[in-house]
């Protein structure tokens, strides 16, 4: 199968670097998969599980939130406000942020409490469903 470069940026590090043969995301309009020889495009991104197929291990799983893709001819890149591999995700946290934004959903009336807590509780689900996909070794030994 053919690959292309995909980069992931965050404000804080480079979150991945390789070639890659496709990758799955959550674009503002519904899900796109991308593989080489793709129409070039930019477009935001929501708040999802990237999928990204390596070529010599398969699929890998990892967080991000909101951004911009930019695919091109040879390579894409990603601008997310955040990435995060599986062992990069403290389990304890996002519940706590879950539990949180479902109590403020509902006691809330404020649109913009509302709206924010909304979007808290997208980030900290996304988070357990990257968790609870990964296999316990990835988990334990901190590498996909």
């Amino acid at each position: 199968m053919a690959t292309f470069k995909l980069e992931v940026f965050t404000p804080y590090r480079l979150f991945f670097s390789s070639e890659v043969e496709a990758i799955t995301l959550q674009l503002a309009d519904g899900e796109a998969g991308i593989y080489a020889g793709h129409s070039f495009f930019t477009a935001p991104f929501k708040t999802c599980i990237l999928r990204i197929r390596e070529i010599s291990d398969g699929w890998k799983e990892a967080f991000i939130t909101n951004g911009i893709i930019e695919v091109k001819r040879y390579k894409t890149v990603l601008l997310a406000d955040a990435a995060e591999w599986p062992w990069e995700i403290d389990k304890e946290r996002a519940l706590s942020a879950k539990n949180d934004a479902e109590s403020v959903l509902i006691n809330t009336s404020f649109k913009f409490e509302h709206r924010t807590a909304k979007e808290k509780l997208i980030r900290a689900q996304t988070r357990l469903n990257v968790i609870n996909h990964a296999s316990p070794d990835v988990l334990s030994s901190g590498a996909g």
